[in-house]
């Protein structure tokens, strides 16, 4: 396959290029296609440049080990399952250094069976307007849970679904938390708004 044949091939055609004969060129089309989304979900999780680099060159390692011994068995969900492996490195480094995991498991009650789409698309049209600095620091001051699904969601384009599979809770939670992020967003970005 040429290179520019490489570039529009499909996620599952890049990994059995790579796969089958070694096709460095496919795993190089296939890192750079999702290495902003998921280098920017690491950064967001551990807000530190420096760990994340070092937690993404884990990641790719892991990933490509998985490839090269043909472990890798999630056909068509390259994106999610890569960005599972990063946030599960983002937990163990937690762990490792004492600190709170990222990630609680006990789930909210049972409230917000569905999330209001209008709501999130202007929240997201909020998020659009403003700096993506700005938006960084008003994200960094969300509780973890909260900060850890919105940028699942709107940086790395996740569903719901895969959210709550990533981050090991229901989806009903997921959106919960959801909810309540992007009302502390708001409320932040109002305040903020109204400082300047």
């Amino acid at each position: 396959m040429s290179m520019k044949t490489l570039t529009h091939a499909s996620d599952t055609q890049l990994i059995h290029a790579f796969q089958e004969r070694n096709a460095n060129e496919a795993l190089e089309v296939l890192i750079n296609r999702y290495k902003d989304k998921i280098f920017s979900s690491i950064l967001f999780l551990v807000k530190d440049k420096y760990l994340a680099e070092d937690l993404f060159q884990d990641v790719f390692i892991k990933v490509i080990d998985t490839l090269r011994n043909n472990k890798y068995s999630e056909e068509g969900k390259f994106l999610p399952w890569a960005l599972r492996i990063s946030h599960n490195l983002c937990v163990d480094y937690f762990r490792k250094v004492k600190r709170t995991p990222t990630i609680k498991t006990s789930d909210d009650r049972d409230i917000f069976e569905t999330i209001n789409v209008v709501e999130e698309s202007s929240e997201t049209k909020l998020i659009a307007n403003q700096s993506h600095d700005r938006v960084r620091k008003m994200i960094d001051m969300l509780p973890d849970e909260q900060r850890e699904v919105l940028v699942l969601r709107h940086f790395a384009d996740l569903s719901f679904k895969e959210i709550a599979d990533i981050t090991n809770c229901s989806i009903n939670t997921a959106l919960g938390r959801m909810r309540y992020g992007l009302i502390n967003l708001r409320k932040l970005m109002l305040e903020k708004q109204i400082a300047l």
